[in-house]
């Protein structure tokens, strides 16, 4: 073994393959396949399959060898001599790495093979002696090695051919999510004379998603989710303790749930083009923790996010602008009907909500987001009858929905903080105010005017309780409320209710996470006349 790295280091030839073999592991190494396990392929991999070895016809092309270096002439003679010798893109040879058995074995076979090239095109006087004699011997002495190495290399072309004759696609990855939901109403009774006890039962359901997750550049994303979903809120006579991940027919008909382009204009800005389903979470961040989109964090609809960024939905488009890693400014339109040409529909005269975002990160552990939207006849999905435009009609003595008789605009306004104050506290909250005006009268609402509503919540949560992956939390707040009103019919919402939420998201593993939690109403409405309501909800996530 000693005379033959005696060999090694005598021939030029055989050093520079021990370089060639270095440099072609690396090479090989950090080049990276175009779709990997849980990712979309990406421009930092696609530059990666660029960075292959190219040869080069002079030792002074590699910017990293010097004419003083120790193997300059070993370097030089492979290069000028036998062609045997590949460098970088960028002009380096990154000669100092360590190298295996198995990297040497394969840069041997490959300068051999060279040899052979040349012998074969008559110009076998290029080819010296003492060299070829030396590559023989190295090569008997790594013959395992070659044999292991071959072996390898035809395994992983079978695993390969296997991969691209059953691979989903070449730029699209596919996911799923199954949302299964227990739940009840606990406790209660009357909500302004709708018998809560009485009407609802323990009830299962399910929100089912397939999920088609596109890249055409690395760097954009196309996203296309199909969704049936049959869970449904408890009855409760008010959209107070909605639960977020409830649907609105109750059965399972599968639907394109949502549909969107997103891109880069530029280094700094990013559009997003939404065909349908759209909401505020597309545009811009939430700031809160808890939104999980109803799999992951809050179970209801008030804790999932400040119920102002619910006065819009559909299609649309949005902008955000990064100034920098600590602020960006999002831009946003949705229209709620944009496929329907009927009157009072359409993509600018229907129904729509238009959102401007500031979000200032000054650390990785604080995000703030000062928000505005302004919308028409949009509701806030959660909160007081009131506070939906939903008041007793005099004409049936039920409940109807104000918005379907008087338009109504609204400018919203809201602040959303998370500070953590450690790896496993996070500290947060809302404040949303929202000024809605009447623009037309009818004979039960003859008088225009405007309404002031108001939400805030506080939350706490506690990352990585009892098991990394875990999440516990809390929300205290007060859902949206009329707190003053010149809409003659409308009327204020007289008390105050808080809303109470619990959870504990346990993660069983990396696929399946299971969240019980419970919802406290202290009077359902905003009336105190109303007695506590209590849900609970047992939610069970699997993602695959």
């Amino acid at each position: 073994m000693r005379k033959l790295w005696k060999i090694l280091f005598l021939s030029p030839m055989v050093l520079g393959a021990v370089f060639a073999a270095n440099e072609s592991a690396v090479a090989q190494t950090e080049t990276v396949s175009p779709i990997q396990e849980n990712t979309i392929p990406s421009a930092t991999q696609t530059e990666n399959r660029d960075t292959s070895m190219a040869q080069v016809t002079s030792v002074s092309q590699l910017s990293d060898v010097q004419p003083t270096d120790w193997a300059f002439q070993a370097l030089q003679s492979l290069v000028e001599r036998y062609g045997c010798i590949a460098g970088y893109p960028n002009g380096t040879y990154r000669g100092n790495r360590a190298m295996t058995r198995y990297e040497f074995a394969a840069g041997v076979n490959a300068c051999l093979e060279r040899v052979n090239e040349l012998i074969a095109t008559a110009t076998a006087d290029l080819v010296r002696k003492e060299d070829l004699d030396a590559l023989r011997k190295l090569q008997e002495e790594f013959s395992a090695e070659l044999a292991t190495l071959r072996g390898r290399v035809d395994a992983l072309e079978a695993r390969t051919a296997e991969l691209e004759a059953n691979q989903f696609s070449t730029t699209t990855k596919l996911q799923g999510q199954i949302v299964g939901v227990i739940s009840d109403v606990l406790s209660g009774d009357d909500v302004d004379g709708f018998n809560v006890k009485d009407e609802n039962n323990t009830t299962l359901g399910a929100r089912a998603r397939i999920e088609l997750v596109t890249s055409f550049t690395g760097k954009d994303t196309l996203f296309t989710r199909i969704q049936a979903n049959n869970i449904l809120n408890p009855d409760l006579g008010t959209p107070e303790g909605n639960l977020f991940f409830a649907g609105d027919a109750g059965d399972l008909n599968a639907v394109i749930d949502a549909l969107w382009y997103k891109f880069p204009l530029g280094k700094s800005t990013e559009v997003i083009a939404i065909a349908n389903a759209g909401a505020a979470d597309d545009l811009t961040t939430t700031v809160n923790l808890f939104d999980g989109d109803g799999a992951f964090g809050a179970l209801s609809t008030f804790g999932t996010r400040n119920p102002i960024y619910y006065n819009m939905d559909g299609a649309g488009l949005g902008v955000t602008q990064n100034f920098s890693d600590k602020l960006s400014l999002s831009l946003g339109y949705l229209a709620t009907n944009a496929n329907d040409p009927t009157p009072k529909n359409g993509l600018t005269d229907g129904a729509y909500g238009a959102l401007a975002q500031l979000t200032f990160k000054p650390s990785d552990r604080i995000s703030v987001g000062l928000t505005y939207i302004n919308a028409y006849n949009q509701s806030l999905g959660t909160g007081s009858n009131r506070a939906n435009f939903n008041v007793p009609s005099p004409l049936n003595g039920g409940i109807t929905d104000l918005v379907d008789e008087v338009p109504f605009t609204s400018n919203s306004y809201g602040i959303q903080a998370s500070i953590g104050i450690s790896e496993k506290l996070v500290l947060g909250g809302w404040a949303g105010y929202t000024n809605a005006t009447s623009l037309s009268t009818t004979a039960a609402f003859p008088d225009r005017g405007t309404a002031d509503i108001w939400n805030w919540a506080v939350t706490l949560g506690l990352p990585d309780l009892g098991k990394k992956g875990n999440l516990a939390g809390l929300i205290v707040g007060m859902e949206p409320k009329v707190t003053s009103t010149s809409i003659d019919g409308l009327g204020k919402d007289k008390d105050t209710s808080f809303h109470l939420e619990a959870f504990y998201q346990y993660k069983v593993s990396d696929n399946i996470t299971i969240t019980p939690g419970v919802i406290w109403l202290t009077a359902p409405d905003h009336n105190n006349d109303n007695k506590d309501v209590v849900i609970g909800a047992l939610r069970t996530t699997f993602s695959f």
